[in-house]
């Protein structure tokens, strides 16, 4: 196949050095073959060969791929404003949880809905996603609790990634909280380990993932799941250390996981373990924001020991009601210090190994030609706005 279209008149931040910063390209050009880059540099060094190829001028506009958000929960049903309304009266997330709210009120209502029903109300959400220059969104089963309600919220994932120009990932998160009327073990044996064989079989899996938490799961229970899942050859991550350090990002260091998210209470030692297994540790400051948390995740030691940091919404009904992965990359900043660099990085390249992906979260040769034109000049714009939405066109897939 041969280059098709050259990009001038633009700003590459191409997210391709290894260490901090952008990989900025002043004035630079990208040639797109298909759905691929073949080529990005100064505009000075653009081939002979290509120079006769149909060019469209950017008018100086910043360009950087398009932006990945790894972690959401977008498919369920219902709703969970009372829950907002009990948090402002004081209650903890902990207490909600107890008092039958949370993630179990939420599996009530996924339960009710038909797959139509999840599928309309998702579609909004991608949208909202799509038109902040994201073109790979991560969504998680863990609402159902049962065989058939996991198996259809993962089946609607896949179907918005076949309605929407959009690459889904899907998690199995069936280990996602306890159903009312059984024990963690019985439930882990009897009905996560039996629907996650299941979804495989389907086709509907592209990682596990489980919430080891005090009011979850434990250490023993979620490895049972990641022994399960290694079994079937499947990538793991984990919700680890959100609200009490309980050994999760450890654990999930051992199974050499994609990614240990949440990690308020990591330590310097979990920092240490995720740098050796190369995991990657995904920031969520939509949640630390909603539940009110002051333990900030230990962002000076992640850089320390050289941890790859992703920056996502983990967009859900309750804890993180946040639809916007711009604001969650400015909330990055503010709540936990990180740089525009490292928050837009968190978005792209960090959030792209999060997932496992190799061919896309850069600009660079052979790799993807999914791309976000900004409206900006200065990448930290992209960070830097409360509400705004500079996003000038997407091109996804080498399609604009």
């Amino acid at each position: 196949m041969t280059p098709s279209l050259v990009l001038t008149g633009l700003s590459a931040a191409t997210m391709a050095a290894p260490v901090g910063g952008y990989g900025l390209i002043a004035d630079a050009a990208i040639v797109l073959t298909g759905d691929r880059i073949a080529w990005v540099g100064p505009r000075a060094d653009l081939p002979t060969a290509q120079k006769g190829l149909e060019r469209r001028e950017l008018g100086g506009r910043l360009v950087t791929p398009a932006l990945i958000d790894c972690h959401t929960h977008i498919v369920h049903g219902g709703n969970r404003a009372r829950e907002f309304e009990m948090r402002l009266e004081g209650a903890s997330y902990e207490q909600i949880a107890r008092a039958g709210g949370g993630i179990v009120s939420t599996v009530a209502a996924t339960r009710a809905a038909s797959e139509a029903d999840l599928l309309a109300s998702a579609l909004p959400r991608v949208d909202a996603l799509i038109a902040q220059g994201v073109a790979v969104i991560e969504v998680k089963s863990g609402y159902g609790l049962d065989l058939d309600t996991e198996l259809k919220m993962l089946r609607v994932a896949r179907a918005l990634g076949r309605l929407r120009p959009v690459r889904i990932v899907t998690s199995f998160l069936g280990a996602h909280a306890i159903p009312a009327g059984t024990d963690a073990d019985s439930y882990i044996d009897g009905v996560c380990l039996p629907t996650l064989r299941a979804a495989h079989a389907e086709g509907l899996v592209d990682a596990v993932d489980g919430f080891c938490e005090g009011i979850a799961f434990d250490t023993a229970q979620i490895g049972r799941v990641f022994e399960a899942a290694r079994a079937l050859g499947l990538p793991v991550k984990l919700h680890a250390e959100q609200l009490s350090h309980g050994g999760g990002t450890a654990l999930a260091a051992r199974h050499g996981a994609l990614s240990a998210d949440h990690v308020e209470y990591a330590t310097d030692a979990d920092a240490r373990a995720l740098a050796k297994a190369g995991t990657v540790a995904v920031l969520l400051p939509g949640a630390f924001y909603t539940i009110h948390e002051t333990q900030a995740p230990p962002v000076q030691a992640f850089r320390a020991h050289g941890v790859p940091m992703a920056v996502a919404t983990d967009w859900n009904p309750g804890s993180s009601p946040l639809g916007s992965i711009l604001l969650a990359m400015n909330m990055a900043c503010t709540l936990f210090r990180l740089t525009p660099a490292e928050a837009l990085a968190g978005t792209t390249r960090h959030a792209a190994r999060a997932l496992g992906l190799a061919d896309c979260g850069m600009i660079a040769p052979g790799l993807r030609a999914d791309l976000a034109i900004w409206n900006v000049t200065d990448p930290a714009e992209l960070s830097c706005g409360i509400g705004i939405n500079p996003l000038y066109q997407r091109i996804f897939g080498g399609v604009a």
